[in-house]
This record gives structure tokens, C-alpha cells and sequence, in this order.
């Protein structure tokens, strides 16, 4: 069987601190940048970040640090 397909997986967060949208573009940049992040869209007024990911690659706790690192509260 062949797969072309990764293993892919969505992580919503609850991201608290967020107070402008410079902050979520810096969330939306960290959360780029990390390997195994395919696709992220953060929503400001919603407080919330919307992560794809590549399971083989990273996993959701690193995602949730990289947030962290930035100074926001993530729920989980």
C-alpha cells in the first residue's frame, strides 16, 4: 500500500492574552515556523489558534509550548 498522504491531525487551542493583532500574526508566525506545522490560522476575537500538523513530526505538546514561549495561556 502506498500513502502519499502524511499523518495529519488538527489541534484547536484556546489562546488567552492575545489582545491585538500583532499578537495573533507573532502566534501565527511562532506557530509557522515550527516543523511539522502544515497550515495555522489564529482568530483574534475568538482567542483561538487552528493548527494542522504533521504527527510524524511534531507533537501537540511542542505546538502548545511554542504558544507558551510567547507568553499566552493556552488552555488545554
Amino acid at each position: 500500500m502506498h500513502h502519499s498522504n502524511m499523518a495529519a491531525e488538527t489541534l484547536n487551542l484556546t489562546v488567552r492574552g492575545m489582545s491585538c493583532g500583532n499578537c495573533a500574526r507573532g502566534v501565527e508566525n511562532k506557530l509557522g515556523s515550527t516543523p511539522g506545522v502544515t497550515k495555522v490560522s489564529v482568530d483574534l476575537a475568538g482567542a483561538s489558534a487552528h493548527v494542522e500538523y504533521d504527527t510524524d513530526l511534531v507533537k501537540p505538546e511542542a505546538i502548545v509550548n511554542a504558544v507558551r514561549a510567547l507568553g499566552y495561556d493556552v488552555a488545554a
